[in-house]
């Protein structure tokens, strides 16, 4: 994505590499027009503040493209970590380099990075120890266990790894194609019915009192919405019967479109 009159410009040794490259205007139309498993080359050599508004905008709408920023030297003074991109890149890189860190970010997808052992973030998760935990749900990454109230939930193996990625992104969308692709991977067949199933499963599992931490989006998809603070019993089945009520009328219309097939 650029301003730029002539594209070639912004990372030159692109063109030099074998790669399949379509320019889009940096705008928030132009996020509906990206193919899917795309690596987007953003343009903020000259315009910082919109670079970064899109890379809110992209992550507010749940979509897992990696963002990879291209930069004059002068532009790594303002990036940070809370941009939400996968890597950057200088306008002046090499063709080697730039294959590279294609490669890097191909390989890592869209995971974030790693938290620091003990670090919290705005919502309340922490990562300590490959332990992922969310109010009183504990996600062991490392142990492939997950635990409520200290009680273990009996979890087949998507059923971990599904819950695992969405702990992992806390209050982001995902549509059902996105978590088809990163829970089961590019070589699964089955269609996206496959997550609905396996959130009911997870839903049933997490209990009446708490099958609201997962929560559905309209004609979107899923995401874990983190636990407040503890309020007793009563707010949080309150929460949950309101919750439970609003998904299963959802459900019910049978697949929705996600945002990628809109597309």
């Amino acid at each position: 994505m650029t301003f730029a009159s002539d594209p070639a410009t912004v990372l030159p040794s692109l063109a030099l590499l074998s790669h399949r490259v379509r320019v889009l205007p940096m705008d928030a139309a132009s996020l509906v027009k990206m193919p899917e498993n795309t690596i987007l080359f953003l343009d903020a050599r000259d315009d910082l503040a919109t670079a970064k508004t899109l890379c809110r905008l992209i992550h507010a709408s749940g979509l897992s493209t990696p963002i990879v920023l291209v930069l004059t030297e002068g532009g790594f003074t303002v990036v940070n970590s809370q941009w939400g991109i996968a890597d950057v890149v200088v306008t002046t890189a090499s063709p080697a380099e730039v294959e590279g860190r294609l490669r890097l970010v191909s390989e890592r997808g869209n995971a974030p990075a790693a938290a620091p052992a003990g670090a919290a973030s705005d919502d309340g998760t922490t990562v300590e120890d490959g332990q992922i935990r969310s109010g009183d749900l504990i996600v062991d990454t490392n142990g492939y266990t997950a635990s409520l109230h200290g009680r273990p939930i009996d979890l087949a193996y998507k059923e971990f790894e599904l819950l695992k990625y969405l702990v992992q992104h806390p209050g982001r969308v995902f549509t059902r194609a996105q978590l088809l692709q990163e829970v089961w991977g590019y070589d699964y067949y089955g269609g996206t019915r496959t997550v609905d199933v396996h959130i009911r499963r997870l839903r049933a599992k997490l209990g009446g009192e708490y099958e609201h931490l997962i929560g559905t989006v309209r004609n979107v998809g899923y995401r874990f919405d983190p636990p407040e603070n503890d309020r007793g019993t009563a707010a949080a089945k309150q929460a949950a019967q309101s919750a439970s009520s609003r998904a299963g009328s959802i459900d019910a219309d049978g697949d929705t479109p996600d945002l990628n097939a809109a597309a």
